[in-house]
C-alpha cells in the first residue's frame, strides 16, 4: 500500500497459476515476492506486517513497537497524518517494503540459506541513514525477520536452530531461558503513580521452561488475589504488558506485594525479582523524580537513588536491575556498577547497538545487554550485538516491547543466541503468552529430537 492507499504488488504472479504452482517453479532458497500490510499491535496502533515468499512457502513477520523509547534506537517510520490513527499510520513504511525494498532485494537474487547478513546489509545501504529513518526501521526489520524464517525453512531447520548457527553454536548445547514475567506495571506502561516501570518475577528455581511457566502463572494469579484483597477488585486492571497496576507509588510497596504472592503460592526461594525502573523516563534536570506521575514531586539526587537501589537489593531477593539510570548518565552507571552485586542491564543505555556497547564497556557501566530487535532494526545486527556482549563477558537478556504482536520470533531468538533469560510481559494477554508457549514447544522439540539442553536457572546464562 502506497502513502495514498493504492495497492501495488512488488512482483506480479501470472493469473493462470495458483500460488502453489508459482512457488513450485522457484527454488526454495530464492525470494520471489515481498509484500507488506498495515496491521495493529497490542496497543491498537498500526504496525508493519511483511510476507516473504520463496519456493519453500510463505513466511510472515509482524514488527513490535515500544512506548518508552531511548534516543539511540533505530527510527520507526510513521505517516504523521493526524486524520489517520492520530498520525501513527505506517502506510509509508508499507509502501517502502513493497515498492523500494522488495523489488531491489528480489533483483539481487540472494540465497536466503546463507545470505541473511548480506540481505540486511543491502537494506541498510538502500536506506542510506545510520538510524534507518529513510525507509523506516519497522519496514526493514519486518523484511529481516521474514527472511530469517525463510532461511530456516530453506535449511529444513527450526528458526531457533538457524539463529543458533548464525550466532555460532554454543559449546554447551541449547540454553533454555528463565522467563522474567512483568507482573506489576508502572512508568510509561500504566496509569498508576509508580515511577518504576516494571517489577518482574523470575522462577530461577524451576527445573524447566514448562515448570517455570507454571510457577509464573500461579504466582501471577495469587498476586491478583493479594491485590484484590488489599485494594479491591478495581485495582486488578492491567497495564500495557499484562502486569497489574494497583494504586502504589513506592518500589517497596510493589516488592512487598510480590513477596506476599510468592510466599502464598508456596515458591519462596524459587522465585527471584527483577526491576526495570526505566529511569530515563523520570530524569529531570540532574535529578530523578520518582513522583513524576503524581502531583507530589519527589526528586532524588544520584547518590540518593543509588542508596535506594542498595536498600532494595539488601531487603529483597532481586537478581537483576535494568536501566536504573538515564541513558547518558554515565557517571551514575559507572559508580553504581562498582558495587552492584546483581546483573546490571543496559536497555536505553545500549539500544542493542555495537557502538553504544563499546562506550559502555569503556565506561565500565554495566554487565548485561537487553536485546530488542526493533532497537537496531535487523536480525543480523541484533545477533552481532549479542556476540559483542558475550565477548565482553556480559550476559544477554532478550526482550519484547510494550507494543507487541502475536509474532513469537523472540522466543526462538532467545534460544538461538543462547540468552539465559527472556522477558515478554506477564503470563496474560495473547501477545505475551505466545512467546512463553513457543518456549515450551521448543523445549519439547529439543527433548524429543535433539537433546543437549539446559534450563539456565539461577545462573541466568549458559
Amino acid at each position: 500500500m502506497d502513502p495514498q492507499g493504492s495497492l501495488g504488488p512488488s512482483i506480479v504472479i501470472p493469473p493462470s497459476r495458483t500460488p502453489a504452482e508459482t512457488a513450485s517453479v522457484y527454488p526454495s532458497n530464492m525470494i520471489y515476492s515481498i509484500r507488506a500490510a498495515q496491521r495493529l499491535d497490542s496497543r491498537g496502533k498500526p504496525t508493519v506486517r511483511v510476507t516473504v515468499r520463496t519456493g519453500k512457502g510463505k513466511f510472515v513477520a509482524i514488527v513490535p513497537s515500544g512506548a518508552s523509547k531511548g534516543d539511540y534506537e533505530a527510527i520507526e517510520l510513521r505517516d504523521g497524518d493526524p486524520a489517520c490513527y492520530g498520525g501513527n499510520g505506517v502506510t509509508k513504511a508499507v509502501y517502502n517494503v513493497e515498492h523500494v525494498i522488495g523489488p531491489a532485494l528480489i533483483e539481487q537474487k540472494f540465497d536466503v540459506r546463507s545470505d541473511l547478513a548480506k540481505i540486511d546489509a543491502f537494506m541498510r545501504k538502500l536506506d542510506g541513514t545510520k538510524d534507518k529513518s529513510n525507509l523506516g526501521a519497522n519496514a526493514i526489520l519486518g523484511v529481516s525477520m521474514a527472511c530469517a524464517r525463510a532461511a530456516a525453512a530453506a535449511r529444513d531447520e527450526p528458526l531457533y536452530e538457524f539463529l543458533r548457527q548464525e550466532t555460532g553454536a554454543t559449546p554447551n548445547g541449547y540454553v533454555l531461558p528463565v522467563p522474567f514475567f512483568n507482573v506489576l506495571n508502572g512508568g510509561a506502561h500504566s496509569g498508576n503513580s509508580m515511577a518504576f516501570q516494571e517489577f518482574m518475577i523470575a522462577p530461577v528455581g524451576a527445573q524447566s521452561i514448562t515448570q517455570a511457566v507454571q510457577i509464573g502463572s500461579e504466582v501471577y494469579q495469587e498476586l491478583k488475589s493479594v491485590i484484590k484483597k488489599k485494594f479491591g477488585s478495581a485495582a486488578t486492571g492491567i497495564g500495557d504488558e499484562g502486569g497489574f497496576a494497583p494504586p502504589i507509588r513506592h518500589p517497596t510497596e510493589a516488592l512487598d506485594l510480590l513477596v506476599t504472592a510468592v510466599k502464598n503460592a508456596g515458591y519462596e526461594g524459587k522465585v527471584k525479582f527483577g526491576i526495570d525502573p526505566a529511569a530515563s523516563e523520570f530524569f529531570r534536570k540532574d535529578a530523578y523524580d520518582i513522583g513524576f506521575k503524581s502531583d507530589q514531586a519527589e526528586p532524588l539526587g544520584r547518590k540518593e537513588l543509588i542508596d535506594l537501589y542498595h536498600r532494595l537489593l539488601k531487603d529483597y531477593p532481586i537478581v537483576l536491575l535494568e536501566d536504573p539510570f538515564a541513558q547518558d548518565d554515565w557517571d551514575s552507571w559507572k559508580e553504581f556498577n562498582k558495587t552492584c552485586p546483581v546483573e546490571l542491564v543496559g536497555d536505553d543505555l545500549l539500544a542493542t547497538n555495537i557502538e553504544r556497547l563499546a562506550l559502555a564497556k569503556e565506561h565500565q557501566a554495566c554487565n548485561s545487554m537487553l536485546l530488542k530487535i526493533n532497537q537496531i532494526g535487523t536480525i543480523s545486527e541484533a545477533i552481532a550485538a549479542a556476540q559483542k556482549a558475550y565477548s565482553y563477558g556480559w550476559r544477554v537478556f532478550v526482550s519484547h516491547r510494550s507494543g507487541e504482536t502475536t509474532d513469537d520470533f523472540i522466543a526462538d531468538l532467545a534460544v538461538g543466541v543462547g540468552a539465559g533469560h527472556l522477558k515478554s510481559g506477564s503470563p496474560c494477554r495473547g501477545e505475551r503468552v505466545v512467546k512463553y508457549n513457543r518456549l515450551m514447544d521448543i523445549e519439547d522439540q529439543i527433548i524429543s529430537k535433539r537433546g543437549g539442553h539446559v534450563y539456565a536457572g539461577e545462573k541466568l546464562s549458559a
